[in-house]
């Protein structure tokens, strides 16, 4: 599922999932903390996003800012890359036997 075979791609099915909501047209919204990110908050459709998979995604270069509210909170979406590890990645979950999908699930 992964561009960089070298990254390790936290929560799989997580991640996933966050790509398939993206990809619809949801935007990860972004509240900055302080400078270091500690106390950054990524919310997709009203719903905390683990912050190890936001930074994951922020990091590989997988999303891109479109706007910033008045209030500095990011919108990001999907950037090129972004679509083709979701497509790479529903490819890989479509090639899963349901034993690999719950092996991944549960344990990542």
């Amino acid at each position: 599922m992964s561009e960089r075979p070298d990254a390790i791609i936290p929560a799989r099915a997580e991640t996933l999932g966050v790509l398939r909501l993206i990809g619809r047209g949801e935007l990860l919204l972004m509240l900055e903390g302080d400078a270091d990110g500690y106390g950054t908050r990524w919310t997709l459709g009203g719903q905390q996003v683990q912050p190890a998979i936001a930074r994951y995604l922020m990091d590989g270069g997988y999303l891109a800012e479109i706007a910033r509210s008045e209030l500095g909170v990011r919108r990001l979406t999907l950037s090129a890359a972004g679509k083709a590890l979701r497509d790479n990645g529903l490819r890989w979950w479509a090639s899963l036997s349901l034993r690999e999908k719950l092996q991944v699930i549960v344990l990542g």
